[in-house]
Parts: C-alpha cells; structure tokens; sequence
C-alpha cells in the first residue's frame, strides 16, 4: 500500500531522535498513528546500521504479547547490540505494564523508542513516575484541510470544502472514497463503534449504554456551547433520564480520554485566570461528530465550523481556551510562547448588525495582541476591519493565520 507522508508529525519524531526521550503518538483510533510508524519504517529500514523493532498490537500476530514480560521477550529476541535500534509499539496500552519495558529500554545505547497509544491517561501519575518524566508526546489529529486535498487528490475548490466539513478527515477513507455516501456512513458508524467499545464500555465497564450514546449525541448537538455539568444533567432530566453529575462527569472524562471530544476551558481575559466549569467541547474528528450528530449540515454548518477552526488552532500548536469577556464571550483565545491571539468565528457576515456584533466583542479586548474573524462569507479577502483581520475559512484552513 501507498503511503502518504504526514511531514508534520514525521519532522516533530526525528527531531527527539537520539536525544533519550520516549516519543509517544497520542490520539484517537484511526486518525492514522499506525501509518505514521509504517511511514518512518520505510524511511528508515534501508540504512544498514538500523534495525527496527516493530509491534502491532491491532494484528493478531502479536496477541502473545499480553505483558511486560512478554515484551521484553520479543523485544531481546529481535534487538541487535551492533546496530541502533529502533522499538516501535503500536496501541502499547493494550500490554500490561508495559511502561516497565519502555523505562528499561530507555536506557540502552543506539536505542530510540516510539510509542503509540488511544488513551490521553497511559502516562498519566504514577505511569509518568514510572518511565522518569523523558517523553515527548506528539498528538496526531485527523487530516487537516490541505491533508485531505492530498489524501483524495483534490484541487481546492467549494466541493472538497463540503466534503471536509461533510466527512470529516479521517485517513481511512481513502479506502472508501468521498463519492460513496453509504460506503462513508458505513466506515465512519464503524469507527465510532469500535472506540465506543474498546477505548470506553470495555475499558470502564460501562453498563448503561443507551445513556452513553444518548450524552455523546448530546455533545454532538451542542458543539461550541458552555456546557456545565449540572445544566447537562437538568437537560437530561427532563427528557427523562435522572443521572447523577458524577455519572454525567465520569462519561465526559472516558470520551475524552479517548480523544474523541475535546474539552476548551474558560479563560477570564480581566482576571487572567482559568476557569475550570462551563466548558466548551469540540470533537476531534468532524465527520465522527457528524455521524453522530445524524441530520443535514445545513443545520447545523456554524457549529462544524467552529469546530474545524478549534481542530486546525490546534494543529498550528495553540493551546487553544474560550475567552470571557465582561461584555460577552470570545470563541477562541490562542496562545504559544510570548504569542496570543484572539479568533472570533462566524458563518456569513452580511449586514452591519452581524459586523458590529462579531468584530464587536474584539475591540472591546483593550491589549495589542492580534485579533481575527473567521467566516465563510462569500468571496471575502483578507482583510482589515477597524485593526481586527478578517479571513476566510478555506484561507485560514489552507494557510493557518
């Protein structure tokens, strides 16, 4: 098979190379880690001095390895003292103990490690202990824009656009095609299962799944809105369904620990303070949360768009919160090392009252760091409205900020 580089990631795992750091490919099933790691075998099996040690634990091949101890089995087995060795694990939160094998490896000469994993909790406390903090994480994401123009040979035009924030990123559907709407529902419905299944039901012993399903398809409903614990919980009482805000809690944590939604905290721009209730949460693929979602998008089309500019703020390497403003609420606040940046976004901006209102909350942010709108107004430029930037959704998708 074809293998389509992602330099992105594949730039961000060989700077950490030889530097002793455990790389770790976090994210959510599917979204194309495997692929990456096949994508840097092929790079690097034709050097003489390597020598790759590659686990699969998504192939049958390798059910054996259950435990650290079978790890260290095959990983002595196949580890060659006279060359560098590279020890790739893929879905290693599927091996019991497995950080036991990784710390000791970590340790060799000529030796670099890659992980993968589907759990934002594998080195959480006392695993984190356990391998002594030397880790790099490297979260993959479902194709970007531009990505998804390569993947599906596509030139950039209204048609793709649609079929990106119809159908979402996820590499696999390479394999379907985007013509086939049955054939994506199919593949898409499946992939959500399977994280339903293996990443929460299974791992947390979850009973009740009608409730399950029916507060996933609640976020999906609600993406970009402030979301308190206690207000999901009045909303699902009166339709019916009495739960607990610890129940409701528990659920949010196991979605997002899979990555399939992302929480966004509240950040009080006055105070300068993170506030840790009302979240907003976003999913990590928008073709998962539209198949959950059901429905047409033109119903729905401002809160897949918020969600596309959350994904891609992200993939820029943003750590991205929600403002809170006196006078209202700021969708995105971004910010790098010595960076902020403020992005309002927005569907059309047609008449002066919409204007006023989007560009409106920006000016009343009172500091010189910039600050954008985007929107999919028709044929709308790159623009400057009163010091505030206005750009297109394909142009920000395409060249980021």
């Amino acid at each position: 098979m074809n293998i389509i580089s992602r330099k992105h990631y594949i730039d961000k795992i060989e700077h950490w190379l030889g530097k002793q750091q455990i790389i770790v490919l976090i994210g959510q099933r599917r979204v194309g880690k495997s692929f990456i790691l096949k994508d840097f075998i092929n790079r690097h099996k034709a050097d003489d001095s390597s020598n790759i040690i590659y686990v699969n634990k998504e192939k049958s091949l390798f059910d054996h390895v259950r435990t650290y101890s079978d790890l260290n089995g095959y990983i002595d087995s196949c580890f060659l003292k006279d060359k560098h060795n590279y020890i790739l694990i893929d879905e290693v939160q599927e091996i019991s103990e497995w950080e036991k094998t990784v710390r000791s490896y970590r340790t060799e000469e000529n030796t670099d490690i890659i992980i993968t994993g589907s759990n934002s909790k594998m080195l959480s406390g006392e695993l984190s202990t356990l391998i002594g903090g030397r880790y790099q994480e490297i979260l993959v994401q479902s194709l970007t824009y531009n990505e998804f123009l390569q993947f599906h040979n596509l030139e950039d035009t209204d048609d793709s656009l649609w079929a990106y924030l119809n159908f979402g990123g996820l590499p696999g559907l390479v394999q379907t095609g985007i013509d086939d709407e049955d054939l994506i529902s199919e593949y898409l419905n499946g992939v959500f299962n399977t994280i339903m299944l293996k990443d929460i039901i299974e791992r947390h012993s979850i009973r009740n799944i009608t409730f399950l399903n029916n507060l996933i398809r609640f976020f999906a409903d609600t993406v970009g809105k402030l979301s308190s614990i206690s207000n999901i919980c009045g909303y699902l009482k009166g339709q019916g369904q009495d739960v607990s805000t610890k129940t409701v809690s528990a659920y949010l944590d196991y979605f997002s620990e899979a990555y399939l939604i992302s929480p966004v905290h509240r950040f009080d721009i006055h105070g300068k303070k993170i506030l840790e209730s009302n979240d907003k949460l976003y999913f990590g693929d928008i073709g998962l949360r539209n198949i959950i979602a059901g429905g047409e998008r033109n119903s729905d089309i401002e809160k897949i768009i918020e969600n596309a500019v959350y994904l891609h703020l992200v993939n820029l390497g943003y750590k991205v919160s929600e403002g809170q403003l006196r006078a209202g609420e700021v969708d995105f606040i971004c910010t790098k090392t010595n960076d902020r940046r403020y992005v309002q976004v927005a569907y059309i901006i047609n008449t002066e009252e919409t204007a006023v209102r989007e560009f409106g909350r920006l000016r009343n942010i009172n500091d010189n760091y910039p600050k954008y709108v985007i929107s999919m107004t028709p044929l709308v430029k790159r623009s400057d409205y009163e010091g505030i930037i206005h750009i297109g959704l394909r142009e920000f998708l395409r060249n980021g900020l």
